[in-house]
């Protein structure tokens, strides 16, 4: 395969499994008891893009899927009561969340077996991205919204995204795992490409 077949390959590539992530944001949402919802394995897109084309290609897609997100979500900006508060809105709760997911490639080399490489890269930057949503919930969404339970910021945050996110980490490992139990297996490794 040449380096411009390659280079078209991987674009289309990343298109439509930017496409497909955002598709399963939007249809498959589970909304929480809390509120946030579980989007069933909206992530893994990005995540397969990163081990198939490497972490530099994975944070490109990762930054393009959260602008797409960014449109998405872009009534939640209009909340914002300054101008900080609406720039930490569009970088902590799209841009640097779902550009961060790019980067769970990163245990590859490292792992000598694909699933805990891919299990690492997941858990890893999906506790990022809930970092990120975490910090959003104590400093802007409770002084936007107090939560009606009365609890303090950090534990409302605390569990309003995790109550989404664990669950969200936990499916989307499985799913990668069994996706390895396939002939995806060598779709993910890149092997069709040598």
């Amino acid at each position: 395969m040449t380096n411009s077949n390659k280079t078209v390959r991987r674009l289309l590539e990343s298109a439509i499994l930017i496409a497909i992530g955002t598709v399963l944001s939007e249809l498959l949402k589970i909304d929480m008891p809390l509120g946030g919802g579980l989007t069933v394995c909206s992530m893994l897109p990005l995540v397969l893009v990163a081990h198939r084309w490497g972490t530099g290609w994975g944070v490109f897609t990762a930054f393009v899927y959260s602008l797409l997100q960014l449109l998405l979500g872009m009534d939640n900006v209009q909340y914002a009561t300054s101008a900080l508060m609406a720039a930490g809105i569009i970088l902590l709760d799209y841009v640097v969340p779902y550009t961060l997911i790019g980067l769970s490639a990163l245990f590859k080399r490292s792992a000598k077996n694909v699933g805990v490489s891919l299990v690492a890269g997941i858990v890893f930057t999906f506790v990022l991205r809930f970092l990120c949503h975490f910090i959003t919930g104590w400093w802007i969404w409770d002084a936007l919204w107090p939560n009606e339970f009365g609890w303090a910021p950090p534990l409302y945050s605390l569990l309003y995204n995790g109550a989404y996110m664990l669950p969200e980490i936990i499916l989307t490992s499985v799913v990668a795992l069994l996706l390895l139990k396939t002939p995806l297996k060598k779709y993910i490794l890149a092997e069709d490409l040598k």
